[in-house]
């Protein structure tokens, strides 16, 4: 799995995912699967194109991690991004809502477990 933490003027976007799928509400970072010969950055272009509506420039890589859920382990591969230059503002395709956060606020949402490895390599 491949996560985009969009910065922006010292926030950061977060995703709300929808109450029919695994972890129903729960906050997270943007992002998806890896399909099998892809890139994990183009991956990650293409997930948020599709979940968002938008285009981004895929910066830095986090540190990558390995995650259980009860009935599903992934490797989250974490990115720092940005909009790129003209793109449409964020809005959700396939999630609830999407708010721009402090980082220092991250700590107080209901995030996906998954992503709080994430939180912590941001240093928030």
């Amino acid at each position: 799995m491949v996560a985009a933490v969009i910065e922006r003027d010292g926030h950061v976007l977060i995703a709300q995912r929808p109450p029919h799928k695994l972890l129903a509400l729960k906050w997270e970072f943007p992002g998806g699967k890896v399909e099998a010969g892809e890139q994990p950055e183009a991956a990650l272009v293409r997930e948020i194109r599709e979940e968002l509506g938008c285009a981004i420039v895929v910066g830095q890589a986090l540190p990558r991690f390995v995650h259980a859920y009860a009935t599903l382990t992934i490797e989250m591969i974490p990115f720092r991004c940005q909009l790129a230059p003209g793109t449409t503002e964020p809005h959700p395709h396939e999630h609830v809502a999407v708010h721009w956060v402090p980082l220092s606020a991250l700590r107080t949402l209901d995030l996906a477990d998954a992503d709080w490895p994430v939180v912590t390599a941001l240093g928030a």
